[in-house]
Protein backbone atom coordinates (compact mmCIF):
# COMPACT_ATOMS: atom_id res chain seq x y z
CA UNK A 1 0.00 0.00 0.00
CA UNK A 2 0.98 3.70 -0.13
CA UNK A 3 2.73 5.67 2.33
CA UNK A 4 2.58 9.73 2.83
CA UNK A 5 4.82 11.82 4.92
CA UNK A 6 4.25 15.27 5.29
CA UNK A 7 5.93 18.03 6.52
CA UNK A 8 3.91 21.31 8.15
CA UNK A 9 5.07 24.15 9.93
CA UNK A 10 8.51 22.07 11.03
CA UNK A 11 11.85 23.76 11.70
CA UNK A 12 14.49 21.34 10.33
CA UNK A 13 18.00 21.25 11.75
CA UNK A 14 19.04 18.99 8.75
CA UNK A 15 17.60 16.56 6.62
CA UNK A 16 15.51 13.40 6.83
CA UNK A 17 16.30 10.63 4.15
CA UNK A 18 13.65 8.19 2.53
CA UNK A 19 12.95 5.94 -0.05
CA UNK A 20 11.38 6.69 -3.41
CA UNK A 21 10.38 4.76 -6.15
CA UNK A 22 13.41 3.02 -6.58
CA UNK A 23 15.34 6.42 -5.37
CA UNK A 24 17.02 8.37 -2.14
CA UNK A 25 14.75 11.21 -1.49
CA UNK A 26 16.00 14.00 1.59
CA UNK A 27 13.54 16.66 2.73
CA UNK A 28 13.95 19.43 4.62
CA UNK A 29 12.36 22.59 5.45
CA UNK A 30 13.45 25.68 7.78
CA UNK A 31 11.78 28.33 8.91
CA UNK A 32 12.36 31.68 8.00
CA UNK A 33 15.10 33.58 10.55
CA UNK A 34 13.50 35.10 13.27
CA UNK A 35 10.02 34.29 12.22
CA UNK A 36 7.37 34.41 15.07
CA UNK A 37 4.60 32.93 13.41
CA UNK A 38 4.66 29.49 11.23
CA UNK A 39 6.55 27.94 8.61
CA UNK A 40 4.39 28.70 5.67
CA UNK A 41 5.83 26.25 3.56
CA UNK A 42 4.92 22.15 3.40
CA UNK A 43 6.42 19.74 1.93
CA UNK A 44 4.72 15.80 1.25
CA UNK A 45 6.63 12.39 0.20
CA UNK A 46 4.03 9.41 -0.91
CA UNK A 47 5.48 5.93 -2.34
CA UNK A 48 3.33 3.37 -4.19
CA UNK A 49 4.43 -0.19 -4.29
CA UNK A 50 6.80 -0.71 -6.94
CA UNK A 51 9.05 1.72 -8.57
CA UNK A 52 6.84 4.60 -8.20
CA UNK A 53 6.55 7.79 -5.77
CA UNK A 54 5.34 11.22 -5.52
CA UNK A 55 6.86 14.76 -3.93
CA UNK A 56 5.53 17.35 -3.38
CA UNK A 57 6.51 20.97 -1.86
CA UNK A 58 4.11 24.01 -1.28
CA UNK A 59 4.47 27.81 -0.38
CA UNK A 60 1.75 29.54 1.24
CA UNK A 61 2.03 33.14 -0.88
CA UNK A 62 3.62 35.43 0.59
CA UNK A 63 1.47 38.54 1.72
CA UNK A 64 -1.48 36.65 1.89
CA UNK A 65 -3.15 35.42 5.18
CA UNK A 66 -3.42 32.14 5.82
CA UNK A 67 -0.35 30.84 3.78
CA UNK A 68 0.49 28.08 6.21
CA UNK A 69 -2.53 26.62 5.62
CA UNK A 70 -2.91 27.20 2.30
CA UNK A 71 0.12 25.29 1.62
CA UNK A 72 -0.58 22.47 4.19
CA UNK A 73 -3.93 22.06 2.56
CA UNK A 74 -2.42 22.12 -0.92
CA UNK A 75 0.43 18.97 0.19
CA UNK A 76 -2.28 16.73 2.18
CA UNK A 77 -4.81 17.09 -1.40
CA UNK A 78 -2.18 15.62 -3.62
CA UNK A 79 -1.00 13.13 -1.46
CA UNK A 80 -4.59 12.12 -0.35
CA UNK A 81 -5.44 12.26 -4.25
CA UNK A 82 -2.50 9.65 -4.80
CA UNK A 83 -3.44 7.23 -1.86
CA UNK A 84 -6.53 6.45 -3.53
CA UNK A 85 -5.03 4.60 -5.80
CA UNK A 86 -4.03 2.07 -3.62
CA UNK A 87 -1.06 -0.55 -4.74
CA UNK A 88 -1.29 0.47 -8.37
CA UNK A 89 0.04 3.48 -10.46
CA UNK A 90 -1.97 3.22 -13.78
CA UNK A 91 -3.69 6.61 -13.34
CA UNK A 92 -0.75 8.99 -11.35
CA UNK A 93 -0.92 11.80 -13.88
CA UNK A 94 -4.58 12.06 -13.15
CA UNK A 95 -3.92 11.90 -9.68
CA UNK A 96 -2.06 14.14 -9.28
CA UNK A 97 -4.24 16.68 -11.82
CA UNK A 98 -7.01 15.51 -9.25
CA UNK A 99 -4.74 16.67 -6.32
CA UNK A 100 -4.09 20.23 -7.74
CA UNK A 101 -7.73 20.39 -8.44
CA UNK A 102 -8.83 19.59 -5.35
CA UNK A 103 -5.79 21.81 -3.68
CA UNK A 104 -7.17 24.54 -5.40
CA UNK A 105 -10.98 24.25 -4.43
CA UNK A 106 -9.93 23.62 -0.42
CA UNK A 107 -7.49 26.93 -0.11
CA UNK A 108 -10.83 29.25 -2.19
CA UNK A 109 -13.34 27.38 0.27
CA UNK A 110 -11.13 29.00 3.57
CA UNK A 111 -12.82 32.42 2.21
CA UNK A 112 -9.74 34.54 3.35
CA UNK A 113 -7.44 34.88 0.12
CA UNK A 114 -4.57 32.55 1.16
CA UNK A 115 -3.40 31.57 -1.76
CA UNK A 116 -0.25 28.91 -2.65
CA UNK A 117 2.16 27.22 -5.16
CA UNK A 118 2.62 23.91 -5.79
CA UNK A 119 4.77 21.60 -7.43
CA UNK A 120 4.87 17.87 -7.86
CA UNK A 121 7.06 15.65 -8.96
CA UNK A 122 6.16 11.78 -9.93
CA UNK A 123 8.89 9.32 -10.05
CA UNK A 124 8.22 5.79 -12.04
CA UNK A 125 11.28 3.46 -12.42
CA UNK A 126 14.34 5.52 -14.09
CA UNK A 127 10.96 8.34 -15.86
CA UNK A 128 9.84 11.55 -14.00
CA UNK A 129 7.63 14.01 -14.75
CA UNK A 130 6.70 17.21 -13.17
CA UNK A 131 3.58 19.58 -12.50
CA UNK A 132 3.67 23.10 -11.27
CA UNK A 133 1.81 26.30 -10.53
CA UNK A 134 3.78 29.47 -9.19
CA UNK A 135 7.25 30.20 -8.57
CA UNK A 136 8.35 26.86 -6.76
CA UNK A 137 10.84 25.28 -8.85
CA UNK A 138 11.70 21.80 -10.36
CA UNK A 139 15.04 20.97 -11.48
CA UNK A 140 17.23 18.26 -12.56
CA UNK A 141 20.97 17.78 -13.13
CA UNK A 142 23.59 15.14 -14.03
CA UNK A 143 26.25 14.18 -11.75
CA UNK A 144 28.47 16.32 -14.21
CA UNK A 145 26.36 19.63 -13.76
CA UNK A 146 24.64 19.26 -16.83
CA UNK A 147 21.14 21.37 -16.35
CA UNK A 148 18.59 18.27 -18.17
CA UNK A 149 15.31 20.33 -16.68
CA UNK A 150 14.43 23.38 -15.18
CA UNK A 151 10.65 24.85 -14.88
CA UNK A 152 9.45 28.13 -15.66
CA UNK A 153 8.48 30.48 -12.86
CA UNK A 154 4.88 31.01 -13.29
CA UNK A 155 5.77 35.08 -12.70
CA UNK A 156 6.53 38.60 -14.72
CA UNK A 157 10.44 38.13 -13.56
CA UNK A 158 10.41 34.34 -14.60
CA UNK A 159 8.80 35.18 -18.04
CA UNK A 160 11.48 38.14 -18.62
CA UNK A 161 14.23 35.68 -17.62
CA UNK A 162 13.00 32.40 -19.85
CA UNK A 163 12.06 35.12 -22.85
CA UNK A 164 15.75 36.82 -22.93
CA UNK A 165 14.79 40.30 -21.71
CA UNK A 166 16.22 39.64 -17.86
CA UNK A 167 19.42 38.48 -16.83
CA UNK A 168 18.99 35.05 -14.54
CA UNK A 169 21.71 36.62 -11.83
CA UNK A 170 19.48 39.68 -12.12
CA UNK A 171 16.37 38.56 -11.53
CA UNK A 172 17.11 37.71 -7.98
CA UNK A 173 17.82 41.64 -7.28
CA UNK A 174 14.63 42.56 -8.88
CA UNK A 175 11.85 44.56 -7.17
CA UNK A 176 9.20 42.22 -8.62
CA UNK A 177 10.93 38.87 -7.75
CA UNK A 178 7.95 38.26 -5.01
CA UNK A 179 5.03 38.80 -7.37
CA UNK A 180 3.54 35.40 -8.79
CA UNK A 181 0.97 35.11 -11.47
CA UNK A 182 -0.30 32.09 -10.81
CA UNK A 183 -1.38 30.57 -7.23
CA UNK A 184 -3.57 28.15 -6.35
CA UNK A 185 -6.55 29.57 -4.38
CA UNK A 186 -6.34 32.45 -7.13
CA UNK A 187 -8.49 32.87 -9.53
CA UNK A 188 -8.21 30.68 -12.60
CA UNK A 189 -5.30 28.62 -11.66
CA UNK A 190 -3.67 26.48 -14.51
CA UNK A 191 -1.44 23.82 -13.85
CA UNK A 192 2.01 23.09 -15.92
CA UNK A 193 2.61 19.88 -17.11
CA UNK A 194 6.25 18.77 -17.81
CA UNK A 195 7.62 15.82 -20.23
CA UNK A 196 8.43 13.03 -19.38
CA UNK A 197 12.13 12.70 -18.88
CA UNK A 198 14.45 9.78 -18.21
CA UNK A 199 16.67 9.72 -15.50
CA UNK A 200 20.22 8.78 -15.90
CA UNK A 201 21.87 6.79 -12.73
CA UNK A 202 22.79 9.39 -10.23
CA UNK A 203 21.00 12.09 -12.06
CA UNK A 204 19.32 14.37 -8.86
CA UNK A 205 15.80 16.18 -8.71
CA UNK A 206 15.37 19.44 -6.54
CA UNK A 207 11.89 20.33 -5.41
CA UNK A 208 11.81 23.67 -3.73
CA UNK A 209 10.61 26.65 -2.45
CA UNK A 210 11.23 30.45 -3.49
CA UNK A 211 13.37 30.57 -0.09
CA UNK A 212 15.80 28.32 -1.86
CA UNK A 213 15.94 29.91 -5.91
CA UNK A 214 15.61 33.46 -3.94
CA UNK A 215 18.50 33.30 -2.10
CA UNK A 216 20.85 30.96 -4.69
CA UNK A 217 21.87 30.65 -7.95
CA UNK A 218 21.34 27.94 -10.23
CA UNK A 219 24.56 27.00 -10.65
CA UNK A 220 25.38 26.82 -6.91
CA UNK A 221 22.31 24.70 -6.33
CA UNK A 222 23.34 22.53 -9.42
CA UNK A 223 26.88 22.23 -7.51
CA UNK A 224 26.08 21.01 -4.27
CA UNK A 225 23.44 18.76 -5.09
CA UNK A 226 25.03 17.09 -8.44
CA UNK A 227 27.45 14.63 -6.85
CA UNK A 228 28.21 13.00 -3.13
CA UNK A 229 25.97 12.05 -0.37
CA UNK A 230 22.84 13.33 -1.14
CA UNK A 231 21.82 14.13 2.78
CA UNK A 232 25.06 15.90 3.35
CA UNK A 233 24.81 17.89 0.22
CA UNK A 234 21.13 18.67 1.21
CA UNK A 235 22.22 20.02 4.54
CA UNK A 236 25.42 22.16 3.01
CA UNK A 237 22.59 24.11 0.74
CA UNK A 238 20.54 24.66 3.33
CA UNK A 239 23.36 26.03 5.59
CA UNK A 240 24.23 28.57 2.63
CA UNK A 241 20.83 29.58 1.96
CA UNK A 242 20.00 30.91 5.65
CA UNK A 243 23.31 32.27 6.03
CA UNK A 244 22.73 34.50 3.19
CA UNK A 245 19.48 35.30 4.43
CA UNK A 246 20.92 36.51 7.84
CA UNK A 247 23.75 37.82 6.76
CA UNK A 248 23.65 39.81 3.49
CA UNK A 249 26.95 40.52 1.63
CA UNK A 250 27.01 42.67 -1.22
CA UNK A 251 26.08 41.18 -4.39
CA UNK A 252 24.80 38.08 -3.12
CA UNK A 253 21.02 37.60 -3.25
CA UNK A 254 19.68 37.56 0.16
CA UNK A 255 15.39 37.17 0.61
CA UNK A 256 14.53 35.83 4.13
CA UNK A 257 12.01 33.21 3.73
CA UNK A 258 11.48 30.02 4.65
CA UNK A 259 13.35 27.42 2.61
CA UNK A 260 11.93 24.00 1.85
CA UNK A 261 12.67 21.65 -0.92
CA UNK A 262 13.15 17.53 -1.71
CA UNK A 263 16.31 16.17 -3.40
CA UNK A 264 15.70 13.05 -5.32
CA UNK A 265 18.81 11.02 -6.83
CA UNK A 266 18.04 7.66 -8.84
CA UNK A 267 20.18 4.76 -7.49
CA UNK A 268 20.97 1.94 -8.98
Amino acid sequence: MSKAHIFEDVDMARGERFELGGCEAVVLSIRKPEREGPNEDAAGLISIVGEAGVAVVSDGAGGHPGGAEAAKLAVQAVCESVAQLGTGATDLRGAIINGFESADRAISALGTGAAATLAVVEVQGHKMRSYHAGDSMVLVTGQRGRIKWQTIPHSPVGYAVEAGLLDAGDALHHEDLHIVSNLLGGKDMRIELGATLGLALRDTVVLASDGLSDNLHVNEIVEHLRKGPLAGAVDRLAALGRRRMEAPTEGAPSKPDDLTFIAIRRRR
